[in-house]
């Protein structure tokens, strides 16, 4: 094997490297907005607090999955984004059945409509992106 074939295969060519922008965006927004509120009014609403807090990690870790890339990588973006998108389902349905049980939003709150639905769109796209990756690679290596 040469040092070439050896090399992890990119992630973040393309559309990728737009999932990359997204959710290292979103790891700033989420992260510092739950440092805030976890620091300054956690018992105001420390169920969405930590929410968001969770999310901002879920996000970081994709980001440098994408980023790192290689298959195993690929996998768990792959497993992070499906357990995201669960996570902003239940969030979301939850804050509408149950408001509240919420009385600060969270990032997940209504399917991330106070971040212009990008946290449902997010892991849709990113799942989509993930699952065509190894198609791209074997059309690249032959």
């Amino acid at each position: 094997m040469t040092a070439v074939e050896e090399k992890p295969a990119r992630l973040i060519s393309g559309p990728g490297m737009l999932l990359v922008w997204f959710y290292g965006v979103m790891v700033v927004g989420a992260v510092s907005r739950s440092a805030y509120q976890i620091s300054t009014e956690f018992d105001r609403a420390p169920l969405a607090y930590s929410l968001s807090a969770v999310a901002g990690v879920v996000y970081g870790f994709i980001t440098y999955t994408l980023v790192r890339g290689g298959e195993t990588a690929r996998r768990a973006a792959l497993v992070c984004c499906a357990a995201e998108l669960a996570g902003v389902l239940v969030v979301g349905t939850w804050t509408l059945v149950e408001p509240s049980a919420f009385p600060d939003a969270t990032v997940w709150s209504k399917y991330g409509m106070g971040y212009v639905f990008i946290p449902v769109l997010l892991p849709l796209s990113a799942v989509y992106w993930l699952r065509k990756a190894p198609a791209r690679r074997g059309a690249e290596e032959a």
